[in-house]
């Protein structure tokens, strides 16, 4: 029985490429069912561009920069290097760049994003700030679709932490991120294996049981 050919996947990025990391991690054993074959950044001097190239993953810069405000010529040439590439997943990790709806729809199903937040809270940016300036007990990160409308995708994956009487942005971030280190390899390999059916809006994850449990912050809360 011929092993399935694990999914071309490229990651893209804007900067350090922490979640990049994760998943490359994740790649590096040959029963994952996708490998890391492109990283690409619209930033030339990207921290993360330097960690894939160390692990051997092909690096591509399409600098935004170059295109002015021409987002159709910056997508094509995107598109370009996915192509060479021979892509078939693409995951964007801190990638700082609104794509056109055109450009989602032609990888509808087949991209995804990861946000610092349980959304549909903390849309956009400064999720961390603005979760313990709304005095949230509960924050995480989520893996979600991408759909032409900022982070509003079909939900794949989340994780929680609780927050903490004493946390600052920073500190809260640090926990979260720990968090998305874990469900984004985790969401990739599910879209690989073809676990993953979207229902509208919703993600379905095939196979996956339904835990019935609660999280509760502060965690010494008793409930009747």
């Amino acid at each position: 029985m011929t092993a399935m050919a694990r999914k071309r996947t490229a990651v893209l990025i804007s900067g350090r490429g922490s979640n990049m990391a994760a998943l490359i991690e994740a790649a590096a054993d040959p029963a994952y069912p996708a490998e890391i074959a492109l990283v690409l950044s619209n930033v030339a001097d990207a921290g993360g561009l330097a960690i894939a190239t160390s692990k051997g993953i092909k690096t591509e810069t399409v600098d935004h920069k170059t295109f002015g405000k021409d987002r159709d010529a910056f997508e094509t040439a995107v598109q370009k290097a996915l192509d060479a590439s021979r892509i078939d997943f693409v995951c964007l990790a801190g990638f700082m760049r609104l794509l056109t709806p055109a450009f989602v729809q032609r990888w509808h199903g087949r991209m995804l994003n990861i946000h610092p937040a349980l959304l549909p809270a903390f849309k956009g940016l400064d999720t961390h700030e603005r979760a313990l300036a709304e005095g949230v007990k509960i924050h995480g990160a989520t893996v979600h679709f991408v759909v032409p409308e900022m982070d509003s995708g079909p939900i794949i994956a989340q994780a929680a932490v609780s927050v903490l009487s004493k946390d600052t942005p920073a500190s809260l971030a640090a926990r979260v991120i720990q968090m998305e280190h874990r469900i984004y390899p985790l969401a990739l390999r599910w879209l690989a294996e073809g676990k993953l059916k979207i229902d509208g809006n919703r993600c379905v994850v095939q196979g996956a049981p339904d835990i019935d449990g609660v999280l509760v912050s502060p965690s010494n809360l008793r409930l009747s």
